[in-house]
């Protein structure tokens, strides 16, 4: 297995889908919300997608807000874009559940559908720096690294 996508087993026997592509040049996978949320006004929301993903050790997955989203709805990604480490699979705390943290820029509070496409998923290589020497293992989950 190279890398991919997965659903959390919370997740197994609910219909969600797993992300794909839209066309063939197309850099992102679609990740959608497994639930309804209300995103209220000058607020954040964390949006589960049920999902998590696995990849190569030099990698990780970019993770960006869809463009509909922010243009049409006020919305944004409260971190600019978010940073899926190739540890966080199956970590033990939430097994790496990727969890869409959105902000309302927007006056009204804003409706996300389950099934709605809400963010992409790119697949990066990293490189690291000369005589880097981090070897510590991912012991939490969400927002967990550097906090042990």
């Amino acid at each position: 297995m190279m890398r991919g996508f997965e659903k959390i087993s919370t997740y197994e026997h609910k219909s969600i889908s797993l992300p794909g592509r839209k066309t063939k040049q197309s850099a992102g996978y679609d990740l959608a919300a497994a639930e309804d949320v209300v995103v209220p006004p000058s607020q954040i929301i964390l949006v589960p997608t049920g999902l998590k993903a696995y990849m190569q050790p030099d990698e990780y997955l970019g993770i960006h807000i869809r463009s509909g989203l922010s243009v049409k709805r006020g919305l944004s990604l409260i971190n600019g874009q978010g940073i899926i480490d190739s540890d966080y699979y199956n970590n033990p705390e939430n097994e790496g559940h990727i969890m869409i943290a959105l902000y309302n820029h927007s006056s009204s509070s804003v409706h996300i559908q389950k099934g709605e496409r809400i963010a992409q998923g790119v697949f990066y290589k990293y490189l690291l720096a000369d005589n880097d020497d981090a070897n510590e293992s991912r012991s939490g989950g969400f927002g967990s690294t550097g906090n042990e």
